[in-house]
């Protein structure tokens, strides 16, 4: 073969883990998962064994546009410099060629890919044969991330090493000149990707010990490791949820820069993660009592559905966020071994009901279009209904809490009962409150989030609370008369 000059050798670029940050295997799986739950463990339970046939059969089945993936714009700089260079610029990938001749035709690049088709499995020594087969031995450069690209780098004339200090090492040992460019993962990403800041609603959990008045740290110790199982089995759903929605995330104004839609922790890494935290809360669950174990089985299994299907359905998936608030204190009560009354759930119910279309209300007033949310079952034309069944809820849990006060229970836990009644006006103020900062888009994407942060809002729960301990006779008892 004629040799080339080094300006016309072509650059050569690994898809996953170099141009993209991300893989694309891991992305058609869960976008399969997403829309054809079915299809895909039945591709991964015929298939799982031949690797090239997994690939094209998940490409088939998942919905992946290409071109919302994320770049490494490192790589892509390197490669539009080749292009203005007079270059070409060749996608080399394991992945199944369908999906990267879609991207290759996305970003301006040579029309000529390599990649796996059903049959060869196209990563390695098969990458590097096929590489040296059509460009010749050192005729291209090679842009790679890992550890089976060697290969490559060794038939190539020039190595650019993504994100892998290892590897470049190895290389430069062999007298190897080596370009080192950033990989994909930030690791401080990888704790908001377990979104933190959630954790804070895992205080419902503390509900029922409030209800009860049993405070001791007998109730309350359990109560505190039952937090700390449900944060981190939110968190592993949470990591679930950012998996399954990886294309709705791209396309929203502010959840496109999350850690896996952005392609700042690699989805195998969520995975794992997300594994190892379900596993631990199911531990700390199965160390405290068979009830809580179950409750937070039923939590998990509940969270999974809604990230799988419910999310999308319209109004089922308003009931399902008020329900797995809901569940969250009836978690309370089981790590700390009360009874809950049905009283507070059917109390707590509504209120969730009207947070969450407070949720949704926030989320159709940011939004940039009148199309549906994405992944959501919700248009601004929707923004009436759910205006309707926020004030229903509202008002709903406030005539609940005032038949409760007529009660014999509320009579004997709270001997005051005028109490309660001024109790309700700073309640429903707050209540009416956030359903107006949903509908004006003044509050971020979570109301009990925001409601945490919210100054404003706290002063009036402090005022709630503060005629209801009144009234059950806590003040006297914690601090004389």
């Amino acid at each position: 073969m004629k040799a080339q000059n080094p300006v016309e050798k072509p650059l050569v670029l690994d898809v996953d883990g170099t141009f993209l940050r991300t893989d694309l295997l891991w992305e058609c799986l869960w976008s399969g998962l997403g829309h054809a739950p079915f299809a895909t463990l039945g591709a991964l339970a015929s298939h799982l064994g031949n690797r090239a046939r997994l690939k094209e059969r998940l490409a088939e089945v998942a919905v992946i546009r290409t071109d919302l993936l994320p770049v490494n714009a490192e790589v892509a700089d390197l490669a539009l410099n080749a292009r203005i260079a007079g270059r070409d610029v060749i996608l080399a990938s394991g992945s199944d060629r369908s999906l990267v001749e879609r991207l290759a035709a996305d970003y301006g690049l040579s029309p000529r890919v390599f990649a796996s088709d059903g049959r060869v499995n196209l990563t390695g020594r098969a990458k590097a044969d096929a590489l040296v087969e059509a460009l010749g031995d050192g005729g291209f450069d090679y842009a790679g991330d890992s550890k089976v690209d060697m290969a490559v780098w060794d038939r190539c004339d020039h190595p650019y090493v993504v994100g892998n200090e290892a590897a470049a090492r190895v290389l430069e040992s062999r007298g190897r000149e080596v370009t080192k460019l950033p990989g994909s993962l930030e690791p401080r990403a990888i704790l908001k990707a377990l979104r933190p800041h959630q954790w804070v609603k895992n205080i419902l959990l503390i509900l029922p010990l409030i209800a009860a008045h049993h405070f001791d740290l007998q109730t309350l110790i359990p109560i505190l490791w039952g937090m700390v199982a449900f944060s981190l089995a939110a968190s592993s759903i949470y990591v679930v949820n950012d998996l399954l929605d990886l294309e709705a995330d791209r396309l929203h104004p502010t959840k496109q820069y999350r850690p896996f839609a952005s392609g700042k922790v690699p989805i195998p890494i969520g995975v794992a993660t997300s594994a190892l935290c379900a596993g631990t809360a199911l531990v700390i669950a199965l160390c405290l009592n068979g009830a809580f174990l179950f409750t937070l089985l039923v939590y998990m299994t509940l969270s999974l559905a809604y990230s799988l299907k419910l999310k999308r359905m319209r109004w089922v998936d308003v009931a399902t966020l008020a329900a797995l608030y809901t569940i969250r204190v009836v978690a309370g009560a089981a790590a700390g071994q009360l009874s809950v009354s049905i009283y507070i759930l059917i109390f707590i119910f509504p209120i969730f009901i009207a947070l969450g279309c407070v949720k949704r209300l926030t989320e159709l007033t940011l939004a940039k279009s009148d199309e549906r949310l994405p992944g959501r079952g919700y248009s601004r034309k929707d923004r009436g209904d759910l205006l309707n069944v926020a004030g229903l809820g509202t008002v709903g849990a406030l005539l609940i809490f005032f038949l409760y006060t007529l009660s014999d229970q509320a009579r004997l836990l709270y001997p005051t009962i005028w109490l309660l009644w001024v109790a309700m006006i700073p309640m429903a103020i707050w209540l009416v409150r956030m359903v107006a900062l949903g509908w004006y888009g003044k509050q971020d994407y979570d109301p009990i989030v925001f409601a945490t942060r919210d100054k404003f809002g706290i002063g009036l729960l402090m005022l709630t609370l503060a005629p209801i301990f009144w009234a059950a006779g806590l003040w006297t008892k914690w601090f004389g008369s």
